[in-house]
């Protein structure tokens, strides 16, 4: 598990690391990021094409990014997450560092590094920044854990055999075993 740094960092201290080195910043407290697995990119890989056809098949408006991807969370200097996927549905929030302000949808992939953060630190600072849907994909239980965030009454876990609705697109169901049959 990556250990936090207990200073308080800005997102100067981000931009100020060296080349290649990652970290996320939440509540400016930074983060230390490992470099993911080979199941990790596979899920997201997939996962980022099946989305991003839905949304040109439907000429939605939404842009998707996988990490890395700034997300400047909150209108402050104390928070810079890199979700594995981020979905945003207004342009008005992307510039050319990223995007500021909550993403429409994050989806997580679980690292056994990462597994405390994304279960309850970014579950926490993702719902309080107004993300609308958040998902936790974790390759080691094969389970998915969906937040509508709008609608809590709808969160639920599932398993990668289940079809999964997306909450925030009508028609859009998503079984992971598929996306990652070899």
């Amino acid at each position: 598990m990556p250990l936090p740094k207990q200073d308080d960092y800005t997102v100067d201290y981000i931009y100020s690391l060296p080349e290649g080195q990652r970290a996320e910043l939440i509540d400016g407290v930074i983060y230390d990021m490992a470099p993911p697995n080979r199941m990790h990119q596979e899920i997201v890989s997939q996962l980022t094409k099946v989305i991003g056809q839905y949304i040109d098949k439907n000429n939605g408006q939404c842009k998707i990014y996988p990490a890395p991807f700034a997300v400047f969370l909150n209108d402050d200097d104390r928070n810079y997450v890199e979700p594995d996927i981020s979905v945003i549905c207004d342009k008005n929030k992307l510039d050319d560092k990223g995007c500021n302000g909550a993403p429409d949808w994050i989806v997580e992939v679980v690292s056994p590094s990462t597994k405390r953060i994304d279960y309850g630190i970014k579950l926490f600072k993702y719902r309080t920044a107004g993300v609308r849907e958040y998902w936790i994909i974790n390759p080691l239980t094969n389970s998915v854990n969906v937040f509508d965030l709008e609608n809590d009454e709808k969160s639920d876990q599932y398993t990668f055999d289940d079809d999964i609705e997306v909450c925030i697109y009508e028609n859009l169901i998503i079984n992971i075993s598929e996306l990652i049959k070899d």
